[in-house]
């Protein structure tokens, strides 16, 4: 079972970048690799979003948990070109008090499909992750 986990450190207060990133529909607006995103239903936990990425290809994730006082989000891979499955990922922000910054972790945990690729498949999610939190970085420089 691989385990990915990617941090940074991010210079804004972590209620500056939630309000950037708490909204399951808009990784578009913050994330490099996503064209578009739409909402399956309701918002909220449970919902699931089905984005598209700029390279191609989409994938469909389900919101498991939201928590604006840990400002933290965890869900799960509904379907992806991945070859993977079980896969379950947390992003969540911390206060770093001295500085006023804040400190980003995302991290996932899943079953290869594909013995074979499983190092691959890794080292892509380990991409996306890093990815995302150099997107913040650079929005809140």
């Amino acid at each position: 079972m691989p385990n990915v986990y990617q941090s940074g450190i991010i210079k804004a207060s972590p209620e500056e970048v939630w309000r950037k990133i708490r909204d399951f529909n808009a990784l578009p607006q913050w994330h490099p690799a996503i064209a578009s995103s739409e909402l399956e239903g309701e918002p909220g936990v449970g919902a699931v979003r089905h984005f598209f990425l700029k390279e191609g290809g989409e994938i469909r994730e389900r919101l498991l948990s939201l928590s604006d006082h840990e400002h933290s989000c965890a869900y799960t891979i509904l379907e992806s070109p991945m070859p993977l499955k079980n896969y379950y990922a947390v992003f969540r922000l911390y206060p770093i008090t001295l500085s006023g910054t804040t400190f980003m972790e995302w991290y996932a945990r899943f079953d290869s499909t594909d013995p074979s690729t499983e190092d691959e498949t890794a080292e892509a999610v380990e991409g996306v992750f890093a990815g995302g939190i150099k997107s913040l970085q650079e929005i809140f420089s």
